[in-house]
């Protein structure tokens, strides 16, 4: 029996304390923490973890600095102060990187107005980043000589943090960690609207995507956390909030890679927004868009990819112009920002509060999660067990983090082990890095069980895609505790596979039937022939 046919089992036989639907990170989070603290936790995606606004970031950890120019310094002070916990509990994962900005003629701030921001950007953050400096045009010319200085003014340079891997896998640890905590939860399977009995427990009907079964999963709680469908699902079940949603559209496009330093090039676009180079392991993600939407379903369009094309080729000094055949994968997702019920549809967004807000009904035991940001995450976790605690559920106080990285004997354990099996000089094949840093960071303590599908087979830790860097061992470690139900699951999500090389190219590459066939064996055929046939866009409901 799968993981995933365990979990199915447990969800249609129990009752829970809490039912959370959606695993985007606000679902992922507040299963982890609650679980970690004792509490019987049920959590369900209507499609794969991560699978919508959380597999769209730009994959950066930061304090949102550009919220100080909108006098939002609350949420800066507290952007900060998350940026750093992570950064010190998942050191593997989330790492401090600079980011190089330069300011063009006729901005609407000089330089020196913008690094006196950026120290007081580095005061919120308690000094824990490397201190900004001041960039003259000389020097941005001799340190990013493929930034254009024909019309730059001085620049400046300050630190945040990124992940190492992509958002999606991030989000993936903490389901994995709440499972490993009890927590039942698994993807595919859809709510279809709850509701509140007599007995005071919330039935919700669910549906498994994958077999078409219908079941009940009783809880004495319920959590809205399905980001951006968060007021549909609440329409489902009949409640009634103070908040809801409007939404943002964001997208970045993957080129080749355009510098190899390991910076984020930091503009203003043309229309007087951040805009960024970001690195990403062999390639650069560019964006991004902030344009409101009024449906949670987007795509991108050609006026997006001109938007972004255009602002990247008139600031930096490329041998060609960008185009769009230089686009190897895309980005497109829509950031849910919480407003009021009240607020009339002229509001001016982009001036929204970007921070979460948590609605409690008390009388019906519910919560609604609206908004949200990677790097508030452990907040979001934390708010969300005071106030199941404040249900009357029994909830424990925390012996220790319920977050993080595995303790750093644990990590010298593995690596005693990874050197008896002569993998400690070992490099990644797409990477500068150690195949065992990779692991680590990628599967925390169930690295180990890693380590003991190479025991079993040496062979084993070979490329399953040829120049990818995906081994065997990981696929067969996926097949058995990922919950991978499909190809895209594997090269969208669980890695970055389809962000660094593209879709079309993975669909033609000779190795893909060998992934296939060890994620799915006797079924490997016929998700090899769903795989061609998708485009990559799944239906929500």
């Amino acid at each position: 029996m799968s993981l995933r046919e365990e979990q199915l089992r447990s969800l249609a036989n129990d009752t829970f304390d809490v039912a959370i639907i959606g695993g985007g990170i606000n679902g992922a989070v507040s299963a982890a923490a609650l679980s970690k603290r004792g509490v019987k936790v049920a959590l369900i995606d209507a499609n794969d973890f991560a699978g919508f606004t959380s597999q769209h970031s730009s994959n950066l950890v930061w304090g949102g600095i550009k919220y100080m120019e909108s006098y939002d310094f609350r949420l800066v002070a507290s952007l900060c102060k998350s940026r750093n916990e992570l950064m010190r509990s998942f050191p593997s994962t989330i790492k401090e990187i600079r980011f190089f900005t330069s300011i063009s003629r006729g901005f609407r701030h000089h330089p020196l107005s913008l690094l006196l921001g950026s120290w007081i950007y580095w005061l919120f953050g308690r000094g824990y980043t490397q201190k900004p400096r001041y960039l003259t045009t000389r020097k941005i010319a001799a340190l990013e000589p493929v930034i254009d200085t024909t019309d730059c003014i001085g620049g400046m340079e300050y630190s945040d943090a990124y992940l190492c891997d992509n958002d999606a896998r991030f989000v993936f640890s903490f389901i994995r960690s709440a499972i490993q905590s009890g927590a039942v939860a698994t993807n595919y399977v859809a709510s279809e609207g709850s509701i509140r009995t007599k007995d005071n427990e919330w039935h919700t009907l669910a549906k498994d995507q994958q077999s078409g079964a219908r079941f009940t999963i009783k809880s004495k709680t319920l959590i809205n956390a399905s980001g951006a469908f968060v007021d549909k699902q609440n329409r489902l079940s009949s409640v009634l909030t103070d908040h809801r949603h409007v939404f943002s559209k964001g997208i970045h496009l993957i080129v080749p890679r355009l510098t190899d330093t390991k910076r984020v090039l930091t503009f203003f676009a043309s229309d007087g927004r951040l805009f960024f180079a970001i690195p990403m392991a062999n390639r650069t993600c560019i964006g991004t868009t902030d344009e409101r939407v009024d449906e949670a379903i987007t795509q991108v369009t050609d006026e997006d990819r001109d938007f972004v094309l255009s602002n990247i080729n008139s600031r930096l000094a490329l041998d060609k112009p960008l185009d769009k055949n230089d686009i190897i994968s895309e980005r497109c997702g829509v950031r849910p920002l919480v407003v009021d019920q009240s607020l009339s549809a002229s509001a001016d967004f982009l001036h929204m509060s970007r921070k979460h807000i948590v609605e409690v009904i008390e009388e019906s035991c519910h919560l609604s999660i609206f908004g949200g940001k990677l790097t508030d995450c452990i907040n979001v976790g934390d708010e969300i067990c005071d106030k199941i605690s404040a249900f009357g559920i029994d909830v424990a106080p925390p012996s220790g983090k319920w977050y993080g990285e595995p303790d750093i004997s644990q990590k010298n354990l593995f690596l005693q082990k990874a050197k008896e099996l002569n993998l400690h000089t070992r490099q990644a094949e797409d990477t500068d890095e150690l195949f065992t840093d990779r692991l680590w960071r990628r599967y925390g303590k169930d690295a180990f069980k890693v380590l003991q599908i190479i025991e079993s087979d040496p062979t084993s830790c070979e490329p399953i895609i040829s120049g990818t860097g995906l081994t065997r061992c990981e696929a067969i470690y996926s097949r058995h505790h990922e919950m991978i139900e499909n190809l895209e699951d594997c090269l969208r999500r669980r890695s970055k596979l389809e962000l660094l090389f593209g879709r079309d190219k993975l669909k033609n590459h000779a190795d893909l039937p060998t992934l296939s066939a060890a994620l799915f064996g006797d079924k490997a055929e016929a998700q090899l022939q769903k795989y061609k046939q998708c485009d990559g866009n799944p239906i929500y409901s």
